[in-house]
């Protein structure tokens, strides 16, 4: 039999007194934790059925009932209820919410941070991302090269050696010297990882730029290649493999 539920979800009555209903209170955190990090109304009622804890007893979990939950204001600790989040998580909430009750039209570059996302990330993602990038376009020697252990390959080492015999053997016959260097250095770009190769492609691509105004689809195209969102956190993963890290604006 269902239950007309007459208290938040997250609180029970003990003894008079409204205390935290523990189980559930730690739902909500999870519910305010996934919903900034970009989980849809879809997605945290699919997940919710999954955890277990009703919302009323017999009912499964809706669409409603998540917003509901988004939308109380009680869980900041008002009305003499227990907080379970801060005020600054709700009013994100809040804000996130009406992001997505008006859309507005996406840029190409939101397309994309959607796309590297794998979902809408909420407002402050896209802030953060444009801070990482404007701070790589600033100082580039930021984007690093991860340090190469291997041995030259065998011919490398020949060809090294009979440029250094060439050079040194006066007279210098420069066509055939020309010649070496140029198949030592083939030689010696193909030694080169991918990831070192990238490292030397992103600084390119970031050097000379002036600080972008808004994020840009060609640089996040061709510089990021995953944006992992978690409990008001970004990771950028950058094609070299290189991480960068951000937090929630405020």
């Amino acid at each position: 039999m269902g239950s007309n539920r007459k208290r938040p979800f997250g609180y029970r009555m003990e003894f008079g007194e409204i205390v935290l209903h523990q189980a559930e209170a730690d739902t909500v955190r999870w519910i305010y934790d996934s919903y900034l990090a970009g989980a849809s109304y879809n997605a945290l009622v699919d997940k919710l059925r999954e955890r277990g804890i009703t919302y009323d007893e017999g009912r499964p979990w809706n669409k409603n009932m998540a917003a509901r939950i988004l939308a109380d204001r009680r869980y900041t600790g008002e009305a003499g209820f227990p907080q379970i989040i801060p005020e600054g998580q709700f009013n994100m909430a809040q804000a996130r919410r009406q992001e997505r009750a008006s859309p507005c039209q996406k840029t190409p570059a939101q397309k994309e941070l959607r796309k590297l996302c794998g979902g809408g990330p909420p407002a402050w993602v896209e802030r953060q991302v444009l801070g990482l990038l404007n701070r790589l376009i600033r100082h580039p020697e930021l984007i690093t090269c991860p340090v190469s252990e291997d041995e030259p390959p065998p011919e490398a080492k020949k060809r090294h050696r009979e440029l250094d015999g060439l050079l040194h053997r006066p007279p210098v016959d420069e066509t055939q010297a020309r010649g070496v260097a140029f198949r030592l250095a083939a030689l010696q770009l193909d030694s080169i990882g991918p990831e070192e190769y990238e490292a030397l492609r992103l600084r390119r691509l970031f050097q000379g730029r002036a600080p972008m105004a808004e994020l840009e689809q060609e640089l996040l195209h061709e510089s990021v290649r995953h944006i992992t969102v978690s409990n008001g956190t970004i990771t950028v993963l950058l094609k070299n493999n290189q991480t960068l890290e951000g937090g929630i604006c405020t």
